[in-house]
């Protein structure tokens, strides 16, 4: 069975062919079941055009990539600054930007493994490519050192950034394997989400489990 041919855009949509080369990329990266062997002729069958087309538009793959994950990355900021913007305590910033984490990555887990937990070599895309999730670590860095009730409060900005940095491995290490291992008989998300949080923050559990049901 033959593909459909795509038709041509009209004179002056450049613009529209870029977004479905971007909305191509996205698609594939977050379905396939080996990401990081896309390639450019993928994306232009997927999109229906010739791979020279897509030169117009970005310069290689790489780019193609690195603009989707900025894409990406800038989407899970925007939730979690919506979600910590009607946070009234430190506490309650810190448990929604978390939540708001969690919750996207399970309910989105091709777009998660995009951003977080793909397998992309690092000659297709750079290390810095990531450069745009460095401020959602440094808001969470922020908040919990705000939110923190221990009495070993980190005191210096390095020990702060080691401290976000353990509970950021927490919750990649619980939206992984809940995307990973879903027919297992898991507690509640919230619920592994408040005893992780507790962990961090010396409050209970059930305060922050009051936290996030509102």
């Amino acid at each position: 069975m033959e593909q459909a041919t795509r038709q041509r855009n009209p004179r002056g949509q450049g613009q529209l062919l870029r977004d479905q080369l971007v909305e191509a990329t996205a698609r594939l990266l977050a379905t396939m079941d080996r990401p990081e062997t896309l390639t450019l002729r993928q994306v232009a069958r997927e999109v229906g055009v010739a791979p020279a087309s897509i030169y117009s538009h970005f310069a290689d793959l790489t780019a193609l990539i690195e603009h989707v994950l900025k894409l990406r990355y800038d989407e899970l900021g925007f939730l979690m600054n919506a979600a910590a913007a009607a946070a009234t305590s430190p506490l309650a910033e810190l448990v929604a930007r978390c939540a708001a984490y969690v919750h996207w990555g399970v309910e989105h887990p091709g777009e998660y493994r995009t951003v977080i937990g793909g397998a992309m070599p690092e000659q297709l895309v750079p290390l810095n490519a990531h450069g745009a999730g460095e401020e959602l670590l440094n808001t969470l860095v922020r908040a919990l050192a705000a939110a923190s009730r221990q009495g070993g409060e980190p005191s210096t900005a390095d020990e702060q950034w080691r401290a976000g940095l353990i509970l950021w491995t927490g919750m990649h290490g619980l939206v992984s394997l809940y995307n990973s291992h879903g027919n297992l008989p898991w507690p509640a998300l919230d619920d592994l989400l408040a005893q992780l949080l507790s962990l961090h923050t010396g409050c209970t559990a059930t305060e922050i489990e009051d936290l996030m049901a509102g």
